[in-house]
């Protein structure tokens, strides 16, 4: 039994929810974020929450229902604060700059790898970090990891792109392997 989708989840102030079939809404003045709930799951609006409900009792739904809760909650969060991810970039002569709506990323390659900046995203490029910033948590997500993959860090010299709170454990290398004795 899903403790989370029992609860209701709180409007924020600020934030306009609507429902419309299975699609949860929410908009603010910075933006709008939507979720489309899975089958067997309703949702209901009372008292300035929002209500979801089961269907049916099964044991998928046992567990889409907590899921849903949490996707809704995150989508009126999102919708009035927005949200962020932090990328940090470690290399000899790696750039990043944004222009003309993509980012243009310099990572040890032979070529200059530029990635379209999705609509309703925002970018910027401080020193050696990347900041992807919007309303919507999904593509905020998507677009962090696609510019991850471009350089993924490498675990002996912790060069690449990475995740603000991402840790990378590095290995010791060739040259810090003991020599066994014959």
């Amino acid at each position: 039994m899903s403790r989370i989708g029992k609860r209701p989840v709180k409007i924020l102030e600020g934030v306009e929810v609507s429902i419309n079939d299975s699609k949860v809404t929410a908009k603010s003045s910075s933006g709008e974020a939507s979720f489309e709930l899975p089958r067997g799951i309703s949702a209901k609006l009372s008292d300035g929450n929002v209500y979801l409900e089961k269907k049916q009792i099964s044991k998928e739904l046992k567990a889409l229902h907590g899921t849903s809760a949490r996707m809704v909650r995150n989508i009126i969060a999102d919708a009035k604060d927005g949200f962020k991810k932090v990328l940090d970039f470690k290399g000899t002569g790696y750039r990043a700059k944004v222009e003309n709506n993509a980012l243009a990323l310099n990572m040890g390659y032979s070529h200059e790898i530029t990635l379209e900046i999705p609509a309703g995203i925002n970018v910027s490029v401080v020193k050696n970090q990347i900041a992807i910033f919007g309303v919507n948590r999904v593509n905020v997500g998507q677009f962090a990891a696609s510019v991850r993959n471009v350089r993924p860090p490498e675990v002996y010299k912790g060069k690449g792109i990475k995740y603000e709170s991402e840790v990378i454990k590095k290995k010791a290398g060739k040259a810090a392997q003991t020599t066994t004795g014959k």
